[in-house]
């Protein structure tokens, strides 16, 4: 059964709305649940907040998720370590252009853990043959052609049960865009994001940062060089020839001064 909450604010946001839904009413402690909803009339550029309130009254979770086609925006909900806590989670979603708040709920059952049944020599064996995470927990690239609109952001990260938050900032650090992506099995992710639009009109260094976990327990930046709205280019052929010629007059009065001289004698 899902849970709809949409209420219209009266104010200058008016035709702002904003729904948010859960997949399910009850879950089992170590089960995961999906958090999605929809809103309208607010910049898609800028997240939708989320805070997911446990039954003691603190807060479990806080991720800001991007907004994508028709205002949809989604999230995979994993248990926390060990796992969720049994009782009542509260979910409330706002938008900073928007003074529409809308909550959800949903019920944790007690479950009992798993125990791990493997011999403890065997055990000890897969331990020592998996291969060891990354040092910085995730590895970010930015690859663009010079001249072009779209940067592409491929990385790697060893927490492969959360969505990668891509966060980009301007020269003088203003957000410019957010995009979220889902790891692979092996950790792997891939984003483009394109560039040209009114907010990348800053020429200089953009700042590309991953965020991954409740708390950004992992995060890596990258920087990237626009100009007119475009990775900067190098040296063109232009340029190369302007400064090509350049030297052959310089070559050509060198020697024009040296012959003078010599005549003299």
């Amino acid at each position: 059964m899902l849970i709809i909450i949409s209420i219209a604010s009266t104010s200058a946001f008016a035709e702002s709305t904003l729904e948010l839904q859960v997949s399910s009413e009850e879950i089992n402690a170590l089960d995961s649940i999906w958090i999605s909803g929809k809103i309208t009339e607010v910049a898609e550029f800028k997240p939708v907040k989320l805070r997911v309130i446990g039954p003691d009254g603190a807060l479990v979770f806080a991720p800001q998720l991007a907004i994508g086609d028709n205002g949809e925006f989604k999230k995979l909900l994993n248990p926390p370590i060990p796992s969720f806590k049994t009782g009542t989670y509260l979910i409330i979603a706002s938008h900073e252009d928007s003074k529409v708040t809308v909550s959800t709920q949903f019920l944790v059952i007690a479950q009992e853990t798993p125990r791990n049944e493997i011999p403890e020599l065997i055990q000890e064996n897969v331990t020592e043959e998996k291969p060891p995470a990354p040092l910085s927990g995730i590895v970010l690239v930015a690859d663009a052609v010079n001249g072009s609109d779209i940067i592409t952001i491929t990385g790697n990260t060893d927490f492969r049960n959360s969505d990668v938050t891509l966060i980009v900032s301007s020269p003088n650090g203003n957000l410019v865009t957010i995009a979220q992506v889902t790891p692979g099995i092996y950790g792997d992710f891939e984003v483009e994001i394109k560039t040209g639009s009114a907010m990348w009109k800053e020429d200089g260094l953009y700042t590309i940062t991953a965020n991954q976990g409740v708390a950004s327990e992992h995060k890596e930046s990258v920087q990237v060089e626009i100009k007119d709205g475009v990775v900067i280019p190098e040296f063109g052929v232009i340029t190369s020839l302007v400064l090509i010629i350049s030297i052959i007059s310089i070559i050509i009065v060198s020697s024009k001064s040296r012959l003078a001289i010599s005549t003299r004698f």
